[in-house]
């Protein structure tokens, strides 16, 4: 398999606007697009430009849409890639795969967003060549965080950052931490995904102490339920109707 095609294709734009972020994260994101804007300015100056990101926390919390949000913003190509989906048996043949989509984010100065990050960093088995193996990919990945050039932004997301090796923690300026929405922060994101419906399928009991996703699984349920039971009727009116034809 070519290492590219690990690479996960998506096209969907993102816009900072469609990410529903506490105050304290929204201001972290957007000093960070400013930082990119005026990174020539600020480079005049000897001042780094953040450009290596840790988004941690609760999954369905927002961390994919963030990373979309940040490239979109920017105006860079984003480069999604699953971890899971790299990490091969063979060490050696990992660090290679990372390497080679590492340099290519570098080249297109892209976004590049590393999913389940801690597929690379947790920790392992008390097995001697395990972990030597792992150290060595740890290793692997230091090097490539740290001479990755400052036109270019690293993305990384974990749901469990408690797990990742300290060295690799280190390298990121930049950690925010993505937590469940309160009550209040979920009733704005039930008002923005409901708004294309009819008013009277929006009325149905909401859900709480539940993430983004899961409360657009919740309701987008709820709606194709109210829609199929409406197409039902209909359907029923229409053999009734066919009937009473038949009838006369």
């Amino acid at each position: 398999m070519n290492v590219f095609d690990l690479i996960i294709t998506d096209k969907e734009v993102v816009s900072l606007e469609d990410v529903f972020l506490n105050k304290y994260n929204h201001q972290n994101i957007k000093q960070l697009i400013k930082e990119h804007q005026y990174v020539d300015e600020l480079t005049k100056y000897g001042l780094p430009v953040n450009n290596k990101i840790l988004l941690q926390g609760h999954s369905g919390c927002g961390k994919t849409k963030t990373a979309k949000a940040i490239a979109h913003s920017l105006g860079k190509p984003i480069l999604i890639l699953n971890l899971s989906n790299i990490v091969s048996s063979r060490i050696g043949e990992t660090s290679q795969n990372l390497k080679q989509i590492f340099d290519k984010a570098a080249r297109e100065k892209a976004v590049l967003f590393l999913d389940e990050f801690d597929q690379i960093g947790k920790e392992r088995g008390n097995d001697d060549k395990d972990v030597g193996e792992m150290r060595r990919l740890v290793n692997t990945i230091i090097q490539l965080i740290d001479y990755y050039p400052a036109n270019a932004l690293l993305i990384a997301a974990t749901n469990h950052a408690e797990i990742i090796d300290q060295a690799l923690l280190r390298r990121f300026q930049l950690r925010i931490n993505f937590e469940m929405p309160n009550a209040e922060v979920l009733d704005k994101y039930y008002d923005k995904i409901l708004r294309p419906f009819p008013a009277e399928m929006q009325n149905f009991e909401r859900q709480y102490n539940i993430s983004f996703a899961e409360a657009k699984d919740y309701s987008y349920t709820k709606i194709k339920s109210l829609l199929i039971d409406k197409f039902e009727q209909l359907d029923k009116l229409d053999q009734l109707e066919k009937l009473e034809k038949s009838v006369e």
